[in-house]
């Protein structure tokens, strides 16, 4: 799987994707449009989990054209224990910084995002 630092389409791709709340709750997923779901997300509508916990700033996500890795890379993250999630996460940034922080226009209101 490939790392990128920016929202980056593909129509073959897959993306990996941990989210974390300010409390840092963790939650990975798997989608194939990645702009999208954070959005969504972002906004409440990703999942009643990530909605009622504010898990919304995107802290890791991994780029794979294999649908099936990409999916068996979720489950092997969800399957770790915290402490690996963890570790994983502060590898590459260690501050915990939201990935997606400048992705959406919010001045647009007839935008969901550029």
């Amino acid at each position: 799987m490939r790392h990128f630092i920016g929202p980056i389409r593909s129509l073959k791709s897959c993306w990996g994707y941990i989210l974390a709340s300010t409390s840092r709750t963790l939650y990975p997923g798997v989608t194939n449009d990645l702009l999208r779901r954070v959005h969504e997300h972002k906004t409440g509508n990703g999942s009643q989990f990530t909605a009622k916990y504010r898990i919304r700033r995107l802290v890791h996500f991994e780029e794979t054209n294999d649908v099936r890795a990409a999916i068996a890379r979720e489950k092997q993250i969800k399957g770790r224990d915290r402490q690996k999630k963890v570790a994983l996460i502060e590898a590459t940034h260690p501050n915990w910084d939201d990935l997606a922080a400048g992705w959406y226009d919010t001045t647009d209101s007839s935008r969901s995002w550029p």
